[in-house]
Parts: structure tokens; C-alpha cells; sequence
């Protein structure tokens, strides 16, 4: 009496331990891994936002260290504002990379490896002299924030349509002639940013993104806007400043949301100035309004 039985281990309980150990000695194993400059480099992180963060922007990097690879659990990296010339391979190996910023590079290309990258959630690569995009990048699924703006673009790869999640796109200060059919497939885009382009057209199929709410087609060489154009009722801000564009459709009504003449970039309405219409533009605002009251007035 009095005296304490001991219990018996089970093989499930030495087991649990047996891969818990195993589970430590992989995260050590991984830690230790690093090479003595790697670890350097992951001094440098921070953890903003509860993302492993690292940024080497304004460096002066005309080429990425070859220990920055070795970091595959960040999270967030910024490489803006070097000299890069091509990033390597490797870039593959950060598969937990949430948001890539290669803003204001000299890259003339991406790595098709960037398909990797299968957590991405926001690139900039805006302000480089991309001339061409990866198809592999058309396996980010989970992008929703693409900035390809100031490059020397003409097309997309199609399989970008693959791209649902995708609500914000900047393809300004490019060459595109047409805007990409890929784009249409884009059904969650918000916002699209086409300006300074060398577009002459917009095609019928832009009735598609119907969650737009802020098209962006200034300083192009556009004559017409599409009626399908009219029946994105979630627009709101629709910029067509400095086109070629002797009138607009009729349908202008059916854009409720566009309730007024817009002038300051960041204002809501239509914006329209510096086109060559043939009616004055209040006269055009007036027509729409009438036919809006027309429209609503019960009969």
C-alpha cells in the first residue's frame, strides 16, 4: 500500500515523441543549414504585419547575393531601386514569397522559375525594360496585385487568364497595341490601369469585367468606346483624357456611377478632355443626362 504504480508507455506515445524530436531536429537542422553569409542576411529580417520581411532596396545591387536564396521562409522581399539585370533561377527556391517588389531595375526579363512561387500575392516589377512576361507566371494563381507599368510590353502570355484572384493590374507606359485577350478572362479585376499605351481600339469583350470599377485608357489613340463598355455598371471612374474620340455611345447613361465631369486624376466620374469631339462635352454630359431621366421616368 501506499506504493505508486508506474504506467506503462504506450508504442503510440514513444512514437508521438519519436516524430516530435524529429520534427526539432529538422527546424535546427534547417537553421544550421544556412550558410555563415545567409545567416547575415537573415539578421536583416523583420517581422512586419506577421510577415517575415526583407528588404534590399537602394543597395546599389547590380546582381543578387547568392546566399539570399537560401532564405526560403521569407515571406516579403524588396529589391526596388537597384541595378539588377536578371534575377536568377534560384528565385524559385523563396516558395513562400507573399510579395515580390522589383520595382525600378534594369531587368529585361523574369525567370520562368518565378512560376514557382505559388503563395504570390502582389508583384511589382513596374520601371524595368521587360519586353516580354513569362507563361509560368500564369501559375500564380493567387495573384491579386500585377504591376507591369513603364516597361516595353506589347502582349500577355494567355495563360495569365488563368489568374481569377487578380483585382488590381497596371499596365501603363507600355507598347500594347491591343489589350491582351487574356485580360477578359480576368473576372475579378477592379481596377486596370492601360494608360499611355498605343491602343486605337477597345474590344467588346470588356463587358466581361464586370466587378471594374476604374478603367484607365488616357494618352492612347483611341476613336471609339465600345456600347458593351456601358454595361459596367460598377464603374466609377473611367479616364479617357487625351484620346482620339469624336463621341461616345449613346448608352453613356447606363453608367449610373459616373454622375459627373471628372478633372483632378483621383477624382471619380469621367474624364475626358483633350479629345476631339464634335458635340461640346457638356453637350455630350447634357444628352446622357436626359436620357437617363428618360430612361427612369415612368410611364
Amino acid at each position: 500500500m501506499g506504493v505508486k504504480q508506474s504506467r506503462s508507455v504506450s508504442n503510440t506515445e514513444l512514437n508521438e515523441v519519436s516524430v516530435g524530436q524529429r520534427k526539432k531536429g529538422t527546424i535546427r537542422d534547417e537553421q544550421s543549414s544556412l550558410s555563415w553569409a545567409a545567416e547575415r542576411i537573415r539578421k536583416q529580417t523583420t517581422l512586419h504585419f506577421g510577415f517575415s520581411t526583407l528588404s534590399l532596396a537602394m543597395r546599389g545591387l547590380d546582381e543578387t547575393p547568392p546566399e539570399l536564396w537560401e532564405l526560403r521562409d521569407l515571406q516579403k522581399l524588396n529589391l526596388s531601386m537597384n541595378c539588377l539585370c536578371s534575377l536568377p533561377p534560384a528565385l524559385g527556391a523563396l516558395d513562400n514569397l507573399v510579395i515580390l517588389n522589383l520595382w525600378g531595375n534594369n531587368l529585361s526579363s523574369l525567370p520562368t522559375e518565378i512560376g514557382l512561387l505559388k503563395k504570390l500575392r502582389v508583384l511589382f516589377a513596374c520601371r524595368n525594360r521587360l519586353s516580354e512576361v513569362p507563361e509560368e507566371l500564369g501559375s500564380c494563381t493567387h495573384l491579386e496585385v500585377l504591376s507591369l507599368a513603364n516597361n516595353q510590353i506589347s502582349s500577355l502570355p494567355s495563360s495569365l487568364a488563368a489568374m481569377h484572384h487578380l483585382t488590381k493590374l497596371n499596365l501603363s507606359h507600355n507598347r500594347i497595341v491591343h489589350i491582351p485577350t487574356c485580360i477578359y478572362s480576368m473576372k475579378g479585376l477592379v481596377f486596370l490601369h492601360l494608360a499611355c499605351n498605343r491602343l486605337e481600339t477597345i474590344a467588346d469583350q470588356i463587358q466581361e469585367l464586370v466587378n471594374l470599377k476604374i478603367l484607365i485608357v488616357e494618352g492612347n489613340s483611341i476613336h471609339t468606346l465600345p456600347k458593351t463598355l456601358c454595361f459596367l455598371e460598377s464603374l466609377e471612374l473611367l479616364n479617357v483624357d487625351f484620346n482620339e474620340l469624336q463621341s461616345v455611345p449613346d448608352e453613356m447613361y447606363q453608367l449610373s456611377r459616373l454622375t459627373r465631369l471628372a478633372c483632378h486624376p483621383l477624382d471619380k466620374g469621367l474624364h475626358i478632355i483633350h479629345n476631339p469631339l464634335l458635340k461640346p462635352i457638356h453637350d455630350v454630359l447634357q444628352g446622357g443626362l436626359s436620357a437617363l431621366y428618360n430612361y427612369l421616368k415612368p410611364t
